[in-house]
């Protein structure tokens, strides 16, 4: 039996007449085949007497897994492994990365407040896809053991994790990508919620990443009576200091950033003439991105992620 491939694009459920049966579709085949016991073979043609080309096959709105389906070898790894991290401290850390040669840009991701949980491992896997090497690390790794939600009740507990520690363990991180020797020189860092603001803060105190994406970043504005110890600082404030482009994504009926905020940020940024683009959608809220919450908005989101890896694409890819 051949087995199926990347270079294949998706068979459509009505095929032509004579692939299986006039008048039935294949999706119809295969159920009664299963049922009565008939193996059955998913492709037709083998491998390798298939075309290597290029597909103009396009997957979804927008477009985005084009570039993808090049009928070349696809393949990635996904691991957990350790980074030194902030004051030398051993980190937990989720890596996924295409198995293709190379050279591959890296993507810092900077989990949200709810913790290093699967949503961040499927988006690192997201990325790996796109041709991206993308580490998270697990910015909670030294509060204690537990599912993604008890860790992130301790932090809570502690008044968050303080931003020192979350600027180390994304500067590791940006090494770590660095160091690999399939790496193009390029790194990007992403986040949402607290990730958000936590990208804009680390794009602004760290030198060596290439751009910065801030997806609903709650907290970037924050009046003095909101810092704390953990937190000396508001992100809008070291806006002078950024010295990368920034991509910015908001729901208008988020109150965390609220479109005031939003407002007074993109002011801030044209102040100090930065390179920057923000985009806002209607019907969207906070987390509008997070498919396994009641907040997700798919059309939103979907559009989010081509202007997310557009943007990534031309500073970090050179597309």
């Amino acid at each position: 039996m051949t087995e199926d491939r990347a270079v294949n694009p998706p068979v459509p459920d009505a095929e032509p007449a004579g692939t299986v049966q006039p008048g039935i579709t294949r999706r119809a085949f295969l159920a009664g085949a299963s049922a009565a016991g008939i193996a059955t073979v998913t492709q037709r043609v083998p491998v390798a007497a298939q075309p290597v080309v290029a597909s103009t096959t396009t997957w979804g709105k927008g477009g985005m897994w084009n570039e993808l389906h090049t009928g070349m070898y696809e393949a990635m790894q996904a691991e957990t492994i350790t980074i030194k991290g902030y004051g030398g401290d051993t980190v937990n850390a989720y890596f996924a990365r295409p198995l293709e040669a190379g050279p591959h840009a890296g993507i810092v991701l900077v989990h949200h407040a709810p913790g290093w949980d699967e949503f961040y491992r499927e988006m690192a896997r997201r990325f790996a896809q796109h041709g991206y090497a993308a580490v998270c690390p697990d910015l909670y790794s030294r509060v204690g053991k537990g599912t993604p939600e008890d860790v992130a009740a301790m932090v809570r507990g502690e008044g968050g994790i303080a931003d020192d520690s979350v600027v180390g363990d994304c500067e590791a991180s940006m090494q770590f990508l660095r160091s690999l020797p399939y790496s193009n020189g390029k790194v990007g860092i992403i986040g949402s919620c607290s990730g958000g603001r936590h990208s804009y803060l680390v794009a602004c105190r760290v030198e060596g990443f290439d751009a910065v994406v801030d997806l609903c970043g709650g907290g970037v504005i924050a009046t003095p009576g909101q810092l704390t110890p953990r937190r000396r600082a508001a992100p809008i404030d070291l806006t002078k200091d950024l010295s990368i482009p920034l991509l910015g994504l908001f729901g208008n009926d988020d109150q965390g950033p609220s479109p005031d905020q939003v407002n007074q940020h993109e002011a801030e940024l044209e102040k100090y003439g930065k390179d920057y683009e923000f985009h806002r959608y209607d019907g969207a809220g906070h987390g509008f991105f997070n498919y396994d919450r009641s907040s997700y908005r798919p059309e939103q989101a979907m559009d989010g992620w081509n202007k997310v890896f557009t943007f990534f694409g031309k500073h970090l890819q050179g597309q």
